[in-house]
């Protein structure tokens, strides 16, 4: 809108007549009051308190983590319980490193762990005693065995671990031989497993038949070869008794029992051991490996034939083979071939040669009979052989 439209009255009457003074704007402080001091108060006094239980953490710390009072100093500080094979010292020795050093920073689990591998702990545990001691506990291991490592003497338990025999320590233990350190531990545990798997069974068979047993051979997984001793004759007959020498013999024997079944063929060791003495004279070991069958003396048989072997029986004309002969029957006589007739002399113009061919036919006629009764000599030492396998 233009301002020449309006009259210079009207606007002169809506403008003010004076100008009144622009005064500053006044911030008013204000003092301290009641509210403002308790703030100030509470912030003074949390503040007072952090600092305090700053100290105080700090103090507490240096006292359980440095102070003499925490510290293992003396090693009577270590208390060690279960141990009877174990010697305190070899204990002692891997806390060794925390001497002088506070309770709380002792790593129980790597001392535990270093416990364990001590041959004769199975088990270990490791505890703090507040203010400045350690508490250790140990599991040791159960021995089963003597070992036989060379010419010395060791412990062995069910999982094939070897121990170091203690010197003030009375076992009574069979000898076990066929395993030794250069062995996996897999496989001692398995042999060592069998093992009292038939010490056991044995022992169920009859109460201290393991006192009996002197030796127990491992070499091979599935066959334990035990030595045993003092087995008394069970089941003899009299006549058995009376023509046999060996029938009230206590000699040992060794037995292959296999890898199971050890309470029923220990059994029939007891009942049979008076029968095979009466018929087989000594007996030196049995094989009971096969099922329902007992080899009597099996390793003298084998012994034998590595040292002598049998002799190489050359083969006559028209000789029959021997037959073969079952265990515990007597070998058959071997028939050879009759010998061939000689020859009857031929007529001759001379009568001087005559006699001559004749004595050739004789000569011939013996030495045919010489080599059909060596053949049949060694026909029946081959038969002898198979008997006694």
């Amino acid at each position: 809108m233009d301002a020449d439209a309006y009259p210079q009255e009207v606007l002169a009457d809506e403008e003010p007549k004076y100008l009144r003074r622009q005064r500053p704007l006044e911030i008013k402080r204000r003092k301290f009051g009641k509210k403002a001091w308790k703030t100030y108060l509470r912030v003074t006094f949390w503040g007072v308190i952090a600092l305090a239980a700053a100290a105080t953490s700090y103090a507490l710390g240096r006292y359980l983590l440095v102070s003499p009072e925490m510290a293992l100093i003396h090693s009577d500080q270590v208390q060690v319980a279960g141990n009877q094979y174990v010697p305190r010292g070899r204990v002692l020795e891997i806390f060794a490193a925390d001497r002088n050093r506070s309770v709380l920073r002792i790593p129980l689990n790597e001392r535990r762990r270093q416990l364990e591998t001590i041959p004769w702990v199975e088990q270990a545990t490791v505890r703090r005693a507040l203010p400045n001691r350690i508490e250790v506990e140990i599991a040791e291991r159960t021995p089963i065995a003597f070992l036989r490592d060379g010419n010395n003497l060791a412990l062995v338990d069910v999982h094939g671990v070897i121990l170091d025999r203690p010197l003030k320590a009375n076992f009574h233990f069979p000898v076990i031989t066929g395993i030794g350190a250069d062995m996996p531990i897999e496989d001692r545990e398995l042999r060592m497993q069998m093992f009292a798997g038939f010490s056991q069974q044995v022992e169920s068979a009859r109460a201290g038949a393991m006192d009996q047993v002197s030796e127990v051979d491992l070499t091979e997984a599935k066959d334990l070869r035990a030595t045993i001793s003092g087995l008394q004759v069970v089941n003899t007959s009299a006549g058995a008794a009376a023509n046999d020498a060996w029938g009230d013999a206590d000699a040992p024997i060794v037995v292959h029992f296999g890898d199971s079944d050890f309470q029923s063929k220990y059994l029939t060791v007891l009942n049979d051991i008076g029968q095979w003495r009466a018929a087989a004279g000594r007996v030196e070991s049995v094989d009971l490996r096969f099922s329902g069958e007992a080899v009597v003396n099996p390793d003298r048989t084998l012994l034998a034939l590595k040292k002598d072997p049998p002799p190489i029986t050359p083969i006559a004309p028209k000789l029959t083979a021997p037959h073969p002969v079952a265990p515990g029957k007597p070998a058959a006589p071997v028939k050879a071939a009759a010998p061939p007739k000689a020859a009857k002399p031929t007529k001759s113009a001379s009568a001087k040669t005559a006699p001559a061919k004749t004595a050739s036919a004789k000569t011939t006629a013996a030495k045919t009979s010489a080599v059909q009764h060596g053949a049949t000599k060694g026909s029946a030492r081959h038969a002898n052989a198979q008997q006694q396998q």
